[in-house]
Parts: structure tokens; sequence; C-alpha cells
């Protein structure tokens, strides 16, 4: 589709630019210069920028947000539509998330941006639906039978991850650590109003080893169901894969795009894109959730899910089964390899911590060389991860530093006054960010931007944890992640296995490495390594 076609004229974008400005104008003056005598003399918290600013600062948002952070520890945005809220204020945070959490919820407008994509997922909802299935979710994070079979599958798809690694670095080529998932469209700023464009049609997506192995373990420990990512996929499951990702993307831009819902009514631009994706999923997920068998008893997070909803008839439909699956995927997927990839990013720049943990692994499992690679994955078991107390802690620091959701926002459902002291209205949203707070002196000290993660422990070597309010990658309060202490047994499994066998550095250590700006933190134009056997 040519989205040139669809720009409006000269005269049109010019207008609108116009009566935008005007909005901002308007608002302004009636909330800092009126707003003092007829709205009861509330205090706001000051104005650093507004939405061009955002657009124009959007390849680089997270370090944008950092540098307002750095001014103001609470500030906001001007925006058409109502006030956005940021902030790195810890107690601001616990009251958000935690003090006052009924009045600060996912909201109708964050609903209608995410319902299309998600559904009703545990990820957009509120209230009693969130609520039920957060109370399922948690039950079935606790059973051991759980940790006991999710751990198996982590143990064997990092086996199968490492035999690939071993094939690369025997053969000495470098590996695309993260992907570029694709090229979905951009949008560009010209006289204050935003015009949607397409850059590249012929999308492309280039899978990376971490994608494929969180892929292949969240389907098997989540749905029972093997995909043999790391084997490639099949025609269905690889525009699936596509479908996934760029709805994700084009979801994102709905934050930002004012005509989305105009694009949505007239099924035009990345609107009409976002339709077809969402057929391709539901598609997909629906020949998946045929072939579960409820009367058979499974280790599965699904099935065992779907055995506590069976009295609940109401809810036991496809589209029920669909918005579990989803959510499952984009939390057990993407948030784990992002992780990763920044992770052995920071191993290669800290050459010393890679060694030191591979130390750390030798000395808890007790492994000699001779152990084959399937061998060493089984003997990772949870009492040898306990002792890992360093590995823990430099997954921490990386994700105190890169957290895989950069931003997580908040409706304020009625007018409040944070502890800071300030007012916010009714429709704002408050939004926290983890990125800019893992840069934040007042938080971490003079070297908040060092990578070290000797500063999560104590004089004995072991892991302390910070307040959730001021670490927050895993949000905090009733929403804080339930899936916290899955990931992080995930992630070691992986680590482990290929820091036992194999030493990582950058195939070119003058690149940059910069984010692509995106719900979750991806790294962009990928991250090429050398492993080599040690």
């Amino acid at each position: 589709m040519d989205f040139f076609s669809n720009a409006p004229p000269i005269s049109f974008v010019v207008m609108a630019a116009k009566l935008l400005l005007a909005l901002l104008v308007f608002k302004v003056c009636f909330f800092y210069l009126g707003g003092r005598w007829s709205v009861r003399k509330k205090q706001y918290h000051p104005i650093a920028g507004t939405t061009i600013n955002q657009l124009w600062n959007f390849s680089r948002l997270h370090d944008y947000f950092t540098v307002l952070a750095y001014r103001y520890k609470t500030f906001r945005i001007l925006t058409p539509g109502t006030w956005e809220v940021f902030t790195v204020d810890p107690a601001n945070i616990e009251y958000i998330l935690k003090t006052n959490f009924d009045n600060y919820a996912k909201g109708r407008h964050q609903y209608n941006i995410l319902k299309d994509f998600l559904g009703d997922g545990i990820f957009t909802v509120d209230g009693e639906k969130w609520r039920h299935q957060r109370k399922l979710a948690s039950n079935d994070f606790s059973t051991r039978a759980l940790r006991e079979f999710s751990s198996t599958v982590f143990q064997i798809n990092a086996a199968k991850l490492a035999q690939i690694v071993s094939k690369e670095a025997t053969s000495n080529r470098a590996m695309d650590i993260l992907l570029i998932i694709l090229w979905f469209g951009i949008f560009i700023l010209w006289c204050g109003i935003v015009v949607e464009i397409v850059v590249n049609i012929a999308w492309r997506i280039y899978w990376d080893l971490f994608m494929k192995s969180t892929l292949s373990s969240i389907f098997k420990v989540g749905f029972g169901t093997e995909l043999n990512a790391l084997q490639g996929l099949h025609e269905e499951e690889s525009k699936f894969n596509k479908a996934f990702d760029e709805s994700s993307a084009l979801t994102l831009w709905c934050y930002l795009d004012v005509f989305w819902k105009i694009k949505k009514l007239l099924n035009i631009g990345s609107e009409a894109i976002l339709k077809k994706n969402i057929k391709v999923i539901n598609e997909f997920v629906c020949t998946y959730t045929s072939c579960i068998d409820l009367q058979k008893e499974k280790d599965d997070m699904l099935s065992r899910f779907l055995v506590l909803q069976q009295q609940d008839q109401e809810n036991m439909n496809d589209d029920y089964l669909r918005d579990i699956i989803l959510n499952f995927i984009i939390a057990g997927r993407d948030s784990t390899a992002t992780t990763l990839s920044w992770f052995f990013y920071m191993l290669c720049k800290n050459p010393l911590v890679q060694k030191t943990i591979s130390r750390v692994v030798e000395e808890a499992t007790r492994a000699n060389n001779t152990r084959s690679i399937h061998e060493f994955a089984e003997a990772l078991t949870e009492e040898a991860l306990n002792k890992m107390h360093y590995l823990h802690a430099a997954l921490t620091e990386t994700l105190r530093l890169y957290p895989a959701v950069p931003v997580d926002g908040k409706i304020c459902l009625s007018d409040d006054t944070l502890p800071d002291g300030f007012n916010v209205r009714e429709g704002d949203m408050v939004a926290y960010l983890p990125y800019a707070m893992g840069r934040m002196k007042f938080l971490w000290g003079d070297e908040a931007d060092v990578f070290r993660p000797e500063r999560w422990l104590d004089n004995e070597g072991v892991f302390q944890p910070e307040s959730p309010f001021k670490f927050t990658a895993f949000q905090a309060g009733p929403r804080i992640c339930i899936g916290k202490e899955f990931a992080y047994r995930q992630m070691k499994i992986f680590v482990a296995v290929l820091l036992h066998f194999f030493t990582f550095k950058l195939k070119d250590e003058n690149k940059a490495v910069k984010y692509r700006t995106m719900i979750n933190l991806h790294i962009d134009q990928g991250l090429y390594l050398h492993a080599y056997h040690r």
C-alpha cells in the first residue's frame, strides 16, 4: 500500500498543524494562567515538552525522557487529548502502584488501543476480569509441578541453543543475537502534524537465537505444544510470528497517532494492516486451541488454567483462549529474549564480568569439561541455580539499565494529589520510567550509568534486592510480575549453559548499539557476536 498517496494536501496539513498548536497554547493558558484562580489554586507538575518534542525525539525517546528526569523528577508532556505525567520518584511510584492502586488503572483509552491485539488478557483489563485472571495465574505459577516442568523445558532448549552456537563457533561465523523484526512504517513531523509513510513494504524478519529459544520454551511450558522453532519454522508459524511482531509495533503507534480511530473506522493505513495481522494471529491460535484435550492431565500452564475454569462456561470460548495465549506469549518471549540480548552485550563490554560468571557457574555445578552439553544442562538444578548470586546480580543489573519495558503508564481515574504535593487530573496518563530510573544518580549514586553487578551483593556475596518502587523492571504492588522468578530461572539456565562452554565477543567493538523505540526495548539493527569454545 502506498501511504504517500493517502497523505493529506499541504494546505490541510498546515491548517491541522495550526489547530494542534492552538489547542496546546489554549491548554497552557487555561491551566497555568487562568487555572491558578479558577481551579482552586491546584499545582501541576512543570511542563517539560509537547507531543511534537516526543515525535522529534522518537528514535531516542527513552534518553530524551532521561534528560528531562534529570531536571525534574516528575514532569508533564502536553498532548492534544490530555496530560501525560512522567515520574522517576519512588514515592510517587509507590503511591500509584500500591497505596492508591484503585485510582490508577489501564483505563478505557489504553484498553481501546490494546484490545484488538491482546483482547481481554491480563495485560489489558482492570477490575474483576484482571483480579480473576491474576488469581488463577498466581496459583499456577506457585505450583511445584510447573517449576519442575518448566526447568526441564528450559534445560532442553538451552542445550539445543548451545549446540547451534557450537557449530557457529567451530565455523568462526558471527551470529545475530538480536533481530531486525520488521520494517513497518515511520512517522515524520511536518508543520506540526504526523504523516504516516511506509519505508519498506517488503517486510523482513530475522529470528535471532534467543527469540527462537524463548518462543519454543513458552509454547511448551505455556501450552504443551512443540514449535521446534530452533529447527526452523513452518509456513503457518512464520506467518504468525510476522503478524505478531507487526501487530505489536503497530499497536504502539496508536499512542501517538491522533488519527488512529479515524483510520480504524475507515479501515485504512496502519489500522487496515493491523486488522489483517490480527486475522492471521486468530487463525493460528485457533489451530492450536482446537488441539487442547482438557480430559488429559497435562503440566502446561494453559491446560492447568483451563481445568480451573471448567465451571465457568461463559468464559470457555475461543476468544478467551486466544487472549490467554497471546498475553502469555508477549510476557514469555519478548521480555526474556530482549533481556538476554542486552545481557550478552554487557558481558562483551565487560569481559571480567563474563569470566566471573563462568567461574561462579562452574563452582555452583561442580562441573568439569568432560560433561556433554545435555549432561551439563541437566545438572542445573534449583539448588545449583540458587547458589549463582553473582549471575542473578548481573541479570538484575542488566534490567536496571535496560528494562524490558522502558515506560509503563496508568490512567488516573479521579483527581488526585501525589506525594510530591502536585496534582493530577482525571483522565491524565501517569507513567513511570524504568529506563530513566536506572540512570538516576539520586537513586543509584554517581556511577548510576556504570554496569556493576556488585552493587546488588552484600559483603558475603549474597544477592540483596532493592525496593520494587526503586527497581521497577517487574512493576510493583498488586500488578507486580507474577512470572518474575520464572523469567530469572529461564535466563539463568540459558546463560549458565552458554558461558560454561563458550566465550563471547562483539564482532565490531566500535559499532554503536542502540535500542528501537517499541513496547519492548529491542536492540536496533541486530547485535553480532563471535562465540569461542572454552
